[in-house]
């Protein structure tokens, strides 16, 4: 591997020293920038959910974007049960759930420190996409009501039907600081370090917070799902 210092002379030898920082973060993170999500949940779900654990504590500004399902920090156990299940059904994970779910639970300790900021973003049709069931679906929209009244917290929704502009839908991302970007690929996990990349992240995240509804509009949405739940 070339050191920090071959590659800021072999970008200046090339004329192009403004690209030595993208370079050496992408080198730095090579073993870890893409790994399958068999690798690091091969010792086990608790483990998985454990090792993510000091980036959480030691990030202030959080910028999430779910396409997919409610982010984990906002999820309920009976939720995120159901979806670490899938996840065993689905990859052969070790099934040591009930552990996960607890380390999971105990991660959102840091929506309530004082410390730390999350704007979020989610698509509506995630409002109604039923993860479990009905009770469960419920139960965790409720929850969204909920957290969204947090001092710390702001959830943006996307309704269904918007007109698109450059924010389109895209891969579920979270961008920790201005220091990295996870990615939630369907057979990996992908780490975005080079000042660059995540500078891209920002700007898809902007343009997708753009398009969202807040407050009261945001409420109506998840009201709405739960009163389509029956």
């Amino acid at each position: 591997m070339p050191s920090d210092a071959d590659i800021r002379s072999w970008t200046l030898h090339c004329g192009v020293p403004d690209q030595a920082a993208d370079l050496i973060a992408t080198a730095r993170g090579i073993d870890s920038a893409y790994v399958e999500w068999r690798r690091i949940e091969r010792p086990g779900l608790k483990h998985a959910q454990e090792s993510i654990r000091p980036l959480f504590e030691r990030t202030r500004r959080f910028r999430m974007y779910q396409s997919w399902v409610v982010p984990g920090l906002l999820q309920t156990p009976a939720y995120t049960k159901t979806v670490l299940e899938t996840i065993v059904k689905l990859r052969g994970a070790i099934d040591d759930v009930e552990d996960a779910v607890a380390v999971r639970m105990d991660r959102q300790r840091v929506l309530h420190t004082g410390h730390h900021r999350f704007a979020v973003v989610i698509e509506e049709w995630v409002l109604r996409s039923v993860i479990g069931d009905a009770e469960v679906m419920a139960a965790q929209l409720g929850q969204l009501i909920a957290v969204a009244t947090t001092p710390a917290i702001s959830l943006g929704i996307i309704p269904l039907g918007t007109i698109r502009g450059g924010g389109w839908p895209t891969e579920s991302f979270t961008i920790y600081d201005d220091a990295q970007v996870n990615v939630e690929l369907v057979s990996a996990h992908l780490t975005v370090t080079s000042p660059g990349g995540i500078a891209e992240y920002a700007r898809a995240f902007t343009e997708l917070e753009s398009l969202a509804v807040y407050g009261a509009a945001a409420r109506a949405l998840v009201i709405a799902a739960i009163t389509s739940l029956g």
